[in-house]
């Protein structure tokens, strides 16, 4: 016949075999108070604050292979302060202002500092020219904690390519 105190036994244990699992429940609930407190005061001392804020506006880039050119209008700035223009380089002698673009704000030849409303076309001098124009959102210009997003982005291949 089976003996229920030695199936007992072996199944469950002793009173010393069995005082692991109290142990192993109280460091379980002290852990969880701790983060449980962690995650409290983070909301509390609102420590998600310091993430800086990301730069948004829009700009259409719109490059013409037929006629050699590329135009950029702002269109939004949203909580930028402007879009700067990127990959181009007019001093360089590869592009040239079309007949129909001033010299926007007069800023570096027109490509940066842009506002809302803002066109600036562009006309290709170099036969292949190929590159990537990019339209940056800046907020908070010239400033220690500037912020650039990158809002749009075109790669051209003008002339015999």
């Amino acid at each position: 016949m089976i003996d229920g105190k030695a199936v007992r036994q072996k199944l469950i244990g002793s009173d010393e075999e069995r005082a692991v699992s109290p142990v192993i429940g109280v460091i379980l609930m002290v852990a969880i108070t701790v983060i449980l407190a962690a995650v409290i005061a983070a909301f509390v001392l609102d420590m998600g604050s310091s993430v800086q804020q990301e730069a948004q506006g829009a700009a259409d880039i719109n490059v013409d292979e037929d006629a050699n050119a590329i135009t950029v209008e702002v269109t939004s700035l949203n909580n930028a302060d402007a879009i700067n223009i990127s990959g181009i380089d007019t001093s360089s002698g590869n592009f040239q202002y079309a007949s129909n673009t001033t010299d926007v704000n007069g800023n570096e030849g027109g490509l940066k500092g842009l506002q809302v409303g803002d066109t600036v076309t562009l006309e290709s001098t170099t036969d292949p020219n190929t590159g990537t124009i990019t339209a940056v959102a800046v907020l908070n210009p010239g400033e220690s904690d500037e912020v650039q997003t990158t809002v749009g982005s075109e790669e051209f291949e003008l002339g015999s390519v």
